[in-house]
Parts: C-alpha cells; sequence; structure tokens
C-alpha cells in the first residue's frame, strides 16, 4: 500500500498512523518529492476523475490566478496539479486493487477492514 501525501498534512498523518496502528504495511510518497510522478496522476485521473482529485479547498486553490480557475477540464486541471501537487485532495491511497481519495469514515473503513 501507497500513501500519497505531504508529510505536513494533518490528514496524511492521521491516515497514515490509523493504517500503521492496523498492522498495514504503509509505503509515504511525498507528493512534493522526486518519487510522485505524472504516471501516477494518470493511474489517479483514470480511477477517480480530475473533479475527485482537484482540491478545490486548498490554500494552492486559493491562491491560483481566476483565469488558471477558470474553464476547467481534464487537461488543464492535469496541468495545474501537476506543477502544483498540492492541489491534488489528500491523501490518495493505492492498494493492490484500489485507487483511494482522502480519508473520511467510508475511507477508513474501507481500508482498515480490508
Amino acid at each position: 500500500m501507497k500513501l500519497f501525501g505531504i508529510k505536513t498534512c494533518d490528514t496524511c498523518r492521521k491516515a497514515l498512523k490509523a493504517l500503521e496502528g492496523a498492522g498495514k504495511p504503509v509505503t509515504f510518497v511525498d507528493l512534493r518529492g522526486d518519487d510522485f510522478t505524472s504516471r501516477d496522476l494518470n493511474r489517479w485521473l483514470a480511477a477517480q476523475g480530475w473533479d475527485t482529485l482537484l482540491n478545490r479547498r486548498s490554500t494552492s486553490w486559493r491562491a491560483l490566478d481566476d483565469a488558471d480557475k477558470q474553464n476547467l477540464d481534464e487537461a488543464k486541471a492535469r496541468a495545474l496539479m501537476l506543477a502544483t501537487p498540492t492541489l491534488i485532495k489528500r491523501p490518495v491511497i493505492e492498494t493492490d486493487d484500489a485507487i483511494i481519495v482522502g480519508f473520511g469514515k467510508p475511507q477508513q473503513d474501507a481500508l482498515i477492514k480490508s
């Protein structure tokens, strides 16, 4: 299992701690590091769609120019997320058979009970 996130993100730290506490082997991958690639983002886009992945509540989103926020489609959202990975909703968790975005109650239940 891989958990993609940001080291300073409270939700990512909570997810990592909960998964490790449940005995799940987890590898943490920092979205701002070299281990995050465009291939990762392409997999997530195929599985979840750009609208699910794009975090419109983030500080990074609010800091964007209004022109960048207009006329969004998959190509534009992909380019924005590659340029500014903090625009990706976190955490993104890859298991052998699923890509899960976020760590709300449904995601917690699915991951910890599996």
